[in-house]
């Protein structure tokens, strides 16, 4: 039997999805050596890492670029692209995996998207509580991206 394609969806909590701000972001960072090669970010939407379902072996971005105060992932009325990871290291790094960011009315936008939830449906879109994103963002830059 041959297998359907996974329905698009948004990402939130079962039973909500597509319907405002649901999703949870948290961010963790890798500290580098000896755990890893380099330091590099975790996203975590709705307890999911956004990246390694993205692109499998992509490497998220150093977190003191992307999580620095008015940095990328800092929405605004303009939409961003943003590239959030990369596959491979050094100069010859590829940009792996780029959301579309920005602010509409009171809800953050991340669009873009193309990974798998917990139920192999397809997320193309991830709405945020303001309050929530900001308040993780300056968590984890103040936990891993300051002095960077």
């Amino acid at each position: 039997m041959p297998r359907r394609s996974p329905r698009p969806v948004r990402a939130g909590p079962a039973g909500r999805q597509g319907h405002g701000p649901v999703a949870t972001l948290l961010i963790t960072a890798c500290p580098g050596p000896p755990t890893c090669s380099a330091v590099h970010t975790y996203l975590f939407v709705d307890g999911l890492d956004l990246i390694a379902r993205t692109h499998d072996g992509a490497t998220g971005g150093h977190p003191g670029r992307l999580l620095r105060p008015a940095g990328p992932l800092y929405p605004t009325d303009q939409a961003r692209q943003v590239h959030v990871a990369t596959h491979g290291q050094g100069p010859d790094a590829a940009p792996a995996v780029g959301i579309r960011i920005r602010l509409r009315g009171r809800t953050v936008v991340w669009d873009g998207l193309m990974y798998p939830d917990a139920r192999d449906r397809i997320i193309e879109e991830v709405r945020f509580d303001p309050a929530q994103y900001l308040t993780e963002i300056e968590r984890a830059y103040t936990r891993w991206g300051r002095g960077t």
